[in-house]
């Protein structure tokens, strides 16, 4: 799981990746803006003061969780369609790869989708806005990553002839969608979930 990079240098007494983990899974049950900081505080077991040690806001921890999903998303890409030379069989790789994962990662990705605006606007605090911008910089090199591979799909004349950057945010819009609405240990199995959404991806970018 991402948060477990976040492990500050100052050492195992750290709390910065509990705090994380207390914050992903409120932000992510109860919502960002019905979860009272210091609800998080109580959870670690440390004063609402500390947590203004790890994270200067409420935002800049949400932020955080945000560019940690987004690097992870990236990762999951790369891992999912290393050496794998047919564009389909990777774009099914992908898909996989994104959205496989546990129930706290099911969490961390509805935050995500659920703050996306978030990164539109400038912050006045600095720590917020480095989070910020790299998070923007993040969704920028996914983007990226899905658009050249359906581009290498349509170079090989496996997927429809069109524009590769709408036919990747078409594939990306279904796969972030997936976190609004499903939830693990539902009815919907992940293996049910991951097959559906690559069949319909496959179908949509596809040539007949």
């Amino acid at each position: 799981m991402p948060v477990a990079t976040e492990v500050r240098e100052d050492g195992p007494r750290s709390k910065r990746a509990r705090i994380l983990t207390v914050a992903i899974e409120q932000f992510g049950r109860v919502g960002y803006e019905h979860t009272k900081w210091a609800s998080v505080a109580g959870e670690v077991g440390i004063g609402q003061t500390a947590l203004y040690h790890y994270f200067e806001s409420k935002a800049h921890c949400l932020l955080t969780i945000m560019r940690l999903e987004l690097t992870d998303s990236v990762e999951r890409f790369r891992a999912g369609t290393a050496g794998i030379p047919d564009p389909a069989q990777a774009l099914r790789s992908a898909i996989d790869a994104s959205l496989r994962g546990e129930p706290i990662d099911a969490l961390q990705r509805r935050i995500l989708q659920n703050h996306m605006d978030i990164l539109s606007t400038p912050r006045q605090s600095d720590k917020e806005e480095a989070e910020r911008l790299r998070s923007r910089e993040l969704v920028a090199e996914i983007e990226k990553n899905w658009a050249d591979l359906i581009k290498r799909g349509m170079d090989e004349g496996i997927f429809v002839q069109g524009d590769p950057v709408v036919y990747s945010r078409l594939v990306l819009g279904a796969l972030v969608s997936v976190w609004r609405w499903y939830r693990p240990g539902g009815p919907l199995s992940l293996d049910d979930l991951i097959r559906t959404v690559s069949d319909s991806a496959i179908r949509m970018v596809t040539a007949p």
